[in-house]
């Protein structure tokens, strides 16, 4: 492993930031660690670069125990979420500003920055400051400016937080190839589920200090360990009484959380669902809400609320209309674990969605 966190423990006064966090990461991988607002994740980056210290535990990196060792001499980059450019120097001069600390000699910190200045698609920005870019070309800037000194490791804290929705989606695409060309192992911090599965290799998920699990993006979505992790990644409803759905037994279970993909809602009349009406329980629209590409439907199946996406294609529904409902999958939990559990009566067959 390239980062390791060996039995972290942080704690500020009576509240404990990371609770004995273990875990490694190879050379090479981009890893997002993601948790909702108080999870420890950023107290989890900032003991990495060195600007915070635990209290117990060791973080090696490279083999190398760095506790001990300040953050300018870690080897490190690390991008701020709010860029934390020099206003009043150029794209040029930010990038250039650490190897200049450095003393490199001007011809070699030229030859650097233009070949990241290219590497970045920011040509022809040289000479412009920072209130003249748009807030995605300040954040590649950032990065170019972490970047520069080579260093052996980069991290960057909510990278996209502060731009808009739209820039948002072109620079997740950006950072991982820019990532995957240069080759630096990098951990980015985020809350954004959708991010954390798109840009990330593997993604290690944080609640209350603690680590609920690690793995790559398919196997946090499809297999989650923990109730937390199946609650949070995806849009969930958690069900207590969910064996009074058809085809699921209590056991010695405390609940469920059911996502909106494992619901599935048509109309009786629906001949593309003919052979699997028989499986299906009613429910009531109760909500409709309008999504972008799809609806989000509220349905009341026997006292129990579940939401599910509809298509934009297919026909219209209306609050208050009675549909066919069918769940064919959820995740049980107990105290610690939680458990796929597939509906006993389809018998393996596919409810597949129009």
């Amino acid at each position: 492993m390239y980062v390791e966190m060996k039995d972290i423990d942080k704690s500020y006064g009576d509240f404990k930031a990371s609770d004995h966090v273990n875990f490694g990461i190879e050379k090479g991988k981009l890893v997002a660690l993601l948790g909702p607002s108080g999870s420890g994740k950023t107290t989890i980056l900032r003991m990495i670069a060195g600007f915070e210290t635990p209290n117990a535990g060791d973080i090696i990196i490279d083999g190398r125990r760095v506790n001990d060792i300040p953050a300018s001499k870690r080897g490190i980059g690390f991008v701020f979420q709010n860029y934390a450019l020099f206003r009043y120097m150029t794209v040029f001069q930010n990038i250039a500003f650490g190897l200049e600390l450095k003393k490199m000699p001007k011809k070699q910190v030229r030859e650097r920055v233009m070949e990241l200045i290219e590497l970045t698609g920011l040509k022809g920005m040289e000479k412009r400051y920072p209130n003249q870019l748009s807030g995605g070309q300040r954040q590649r800037v950032a990065f170019a400016r972490a970047l520069a000194p080579s260093p052996s490791l980069l991290l960057l804290d909510e990278p996209f937080a502060a731009i808009d929705a739209k820039v948002r989606l072109e620079l997740r695409s950006w950072l991982k190839d820019m990532i995957h060309k240069v080759g630096i192992t990098s951990i980015f911090v985020t809350h954004d589920q959708d991010e954390a599965v798109e840009v990330a290799d593997e993604i290690i998920v944080t609640n209350k200090g603690r680590i609920e699990q690690t793995g790559m993006p398919l196997e946090i979505y499809k297999t989650p360990e923990t109730p937390f992790v199946a609650e949070f990644i995806g849009q969930s409803a958690r069900v207590e009484e969910y064996y009074k759905l058809r085809g699921f037994e209590k056991g010695d279970y405390k609940g469920a959380i059911i996502r909106p993909e494992f619901v599935e809602a048509f109309k009786s009349d629906n001949v593309k669902f003919k052979d699997v009406i028989r499986y299906s329980e009613e429910g009531t629209i109760e909500d409709i809400s309008f999504r972008g590409n799809c609806l989000e439907v509220k349905l009341n199946v026997g006292g129990i609320l579940l939401t599910t996406h509809r298509s934009l294609e297919r026909r219209s529904i209306e609050i208050g209309e009675k549909m066919c409902v069918i769940v064919y999958r959820l995740y049980a939990y107990d105290g610690e674990r939680a458990y796929l559990l597939e509906n006993s009566e389809l018998n393996g067959k596919e409810v597949v969605t129009f």
